[in-house]
């Protein structure tokens, strides 16, 4: 298989989602047992869409990972708000 025909495939192994993460195999099977990363069984082993790759390397923001972003500005907010006003206002 050429470089063109590999990067045009839909789905990764997880030998090749392991080397992009630079972890082992045996994280990456840890990872999709947590949830961490979503894949599918394709015989006898796992498959990880494509698509999904910014999200597993943390370049695309998940929802919870917004709804968890957006709760800790309301909390700094809350609770240093003045601080913030001040440290603007210079």
């Amino acid at each position: 298989m050429d470089y063109y025909q590999h990067m045009n495939r839909q789905f990764l192994s997880t030998v090749e989602v392991a080397k992009i993460l630079g972890i082992s195999r045996i994280a990456v099977f840890k990872r999709i047992k947590a949830g961490e990363i979503k894949a599918r069984k394709s015989g006898r082993n796992f498959v990880i869409a494509r698509k999904d790759l910014p999200v597993i390397l943390g370049r695309a923001l998940t929802e919870e990972r917004k709804k968890l972003i957006e709760a800790a500005v309301r909390k700094t907010v809350k609770e240093y708000g003045e601080a913030l006003k001040l440290l603007g206002a210079e």
